[in-house]
């Protein structure tokens, strides 16, 4: 038939408006369009008119709530009003503390919650390829012996990795190569999961056990080894050995902040061997701390943190800086070097985990800049400014996130652009 024929036995009109009984008729607007029209805009409607009368939304996640999509975006813009949408609604923590509790009590477990306190960085070097695993498959909170809960990342994360291993190393050996030849000192620090810190509080079974801890093995054994990384794990255990209490949050996926200063403790002795004899550390204050896991569960539960004072000259005189920051703005934190102080500017690039170290690392480096990995990615240039102001160039990157290839600072080609600003503003 040709194609002129096959048009002829076309209706003339769209088929909406052909009578009812005709075969082709398909209405333009049934019940269940408008249904779902009307519901789609009380979905896109309600953050704004709730706002107008005064509802503000909750930042239920730790992360900043989603920006309304620019109209500069093209499809972009389209694309992400559902994220806008979502975040935005009010009385959006109770309508997860009523889906948890609902499930809990009919299905007895808590309920598949979208979303996570740590989500996945998504920018420039990140892998789009389909992964062998659907990542939804695994839980956002995973709930452990004794009470403890575990960030589903952990696991998920090590499952359905970005990148491979030997990607992975490469990034990072790349980075302390383009460091390293512009006359800088590289340091690595991976911050351990605290599944991988304490397992034997992980469920006896669960989603992903057996690839994640085939991952977290070949991760440990490969990658220190070959990237030089500092491996905490082991100072870590000893000193909550002699406080004897744990030194991971049992609610929240953090150390504390014991764990911070034994991250200080080592970074400073590998600069500067013996640094840290004169070092006086001792209890401060307390204070309540609000625990990230439980937020993905619709709960407001808090940890209790314990803060320490470090004179590092070993005098009276607290040298520690509080300013809290999720270092998207840089913090840059200064003070008058003294006896037990590392003198030489740092520049770090360091995640949440460094926060809690952040105080001490004021303490005891008297000039130091903290940046987040996403800035790196986000623009290369401004952040090889930013590292080339450092004589010692610090990373601070968590397991998960390395292990599973999520950073994008991973690609080598960010590396490289960072290392030919670098290598602009060489350290003689």
């Amino acid at each position: 038939m040709s194609r002129q024929e096959h048009s002829d036995l076309l209706p003339p009109v769209h088929e909406a408006w052909l009578p009812r009984e005709h075969p082709l008729h398909r209405p333009r607007h049934g019940r269940r369009q408008l249904a779902a029209l009307l519901c789609a805009v009380l979905f896109f409607t309600a953050p704004v008119v709730t706002w107008v009368f005064g509802a503000r939304a909750e930042q239920l996640e730790n992360r900043p709530l989603a920006a309304f999509p620019s109209i500069t975006d093209g499809w972009g813009f389209f694309t992400g009003l559902n994220a806008w949408a979502t975040d935005n609604l009010p009385f959006r923590k109770d309508a997860v503390q009523s889906v948890d509790a609902l499930s809990r009590g009919v299905f007895g477990e808590p309920a598949r919650l979208a979303g996570g306190s740590h989500t996945s960085p998504v920018g420039a070097g990140q892998v789009d390829e389909k992964p062998p695993i659907d990542e939804n498959v695994f839980p956002d909170v995973i709930e452990g012996k004794n009470g403890w809960l575990y960030l589903g990342h952990d696991v998920s994360y090590r499952c359905v990795p970005k990148r491979t291993t030997d990607q992975v190393i490469a990034g990072l050996r790349r980075w302390r190569s383009v460091v390293e030849a512009s006359g800088r000192k590289f340091q690595l620090v991976i911050a351990p999961d605290k599944s991988t810190e304490y397992p034997e509080n992980m469920p006896d079974d669960y989603a992903g056990k057996d690839c994640s801890t085939k991952a977290r093995e070949e991760f440990w054994r490969r990658v220190p080894a070959a990237t030089g990384a500092v491996d905490l794990r082991a100072q870590l255990r000893e000193v909550a050995a002699r406080n004897q209490r744990p030194i991971y949050h049992d609610i929240d996926t953090h150390w504390t902040h014991e764990g911070a200063i034994t991250m200080t403790y080592q970074l400073a002795e590998r600069l500067q061997p013996g640094v840290t004899s004169s070092w006086k550390v001792l209890p401060s204050r307390q204070y309540p701390h609000s625990a990230d896991i439980p937020d993905l569960l619709g709960q407001d539960r808090t940890v209790p943190i314990q803060a320490y004072s470090l004179a590092p000259d070993g005098g009276a005189a607290d040298n520690t800086q509080f300013k809290p920051s999720d270092f998207r703005q840089p913090l840059h934190l200064e003070s008058r070097p003294k006896p037990g102080m590392i003198a030489q500017p740092v520049r770090m690039v360091g995640d949440s985990f460094t926060q809690f170290a952040s105080p001490y690392l004021a303490a005891t480096f008297a000039n130091i800049t903290i940046t987040h990995p996403d800035n790196v990615a986000d623009d290369p240039v401004a952040a090889g400014e930013l590292l080339a102001e450092g004589e010692v160039v610090t990373f601070e990157l968590s397991e998960r996130f390395v292990a599973g290839g999520r950073y994008p600072m991973l690609d080598p080609a960010v590396a490289d652009q960072v290392g030919a600003v670098l290598a602009a503003h060489p350290v003689r």
